[in-house]
């Protein structure tokens, strides 16, 4: 029953910018959201709904990069991935870390590996490349060199 409400106050939160909600098993939801949204539904879920951050995961689909951040409410075995998909003329997105200071070394690691940029993120340095590392050069892109 609590799963259903989480579920449904997402997309009451979301409205138009919940584009897609898939039910991978009975414990597992990835929501598609509108990049704008991310901090909203990211805020409801980690103080009201008492989520905890597991993880931020990035890959790059050729046409577009998609983050995603998966947070599991383990009181009731639940886990949510919200999944926000950022075109690569523009890769950009709110940072987390001011909301949970548990995303910031994640965001660090999808930055330099994909070149993603999280605004207002504090600290966007090498994680774990060298610092000379070429700029611009993203390991993990299919478009670098």
């Amino acid at each position: 029953m609590r799963q259903e409400a989480i579920i449904q106050n997402i997309k009451v939160r979301s409205d138009k910018d919940l584009s897609e909600v898939i039910h991978k098993s009975k414990n597992r939801v990835y929501c598609t959201i509108n990049k704008n949204i991310l901090p909203q539904i990211a805020r409801y879920l980690f103080n009201e709904e008492k989520a905890r951050f597991s993880i931020a995961s990035g890959v790059d689909t050729r046409k577009a990069v998609e983050i995603l951040y998966h947070f599991s409410i383990d009181e009731i075995g639940l886990i949510v991935t919200l999944r926000v998909i950022l075109d690569k003329s523009n890769l950009e997105v709110e940072s987390l870390t001011p909301l949970m200071k548990c995303a910031e070394w994640i965001e660090m690691e999808i930055h330099e590996m994909l070149g993603v940029n999280f605004k207002g993120h504090p600290n966007l340095k090498h994680l774990l490349l060298k610092d000379d590392w070429p700029k611009g050069n993203y390991p993990l892109r299919r478009d670098s060199n």
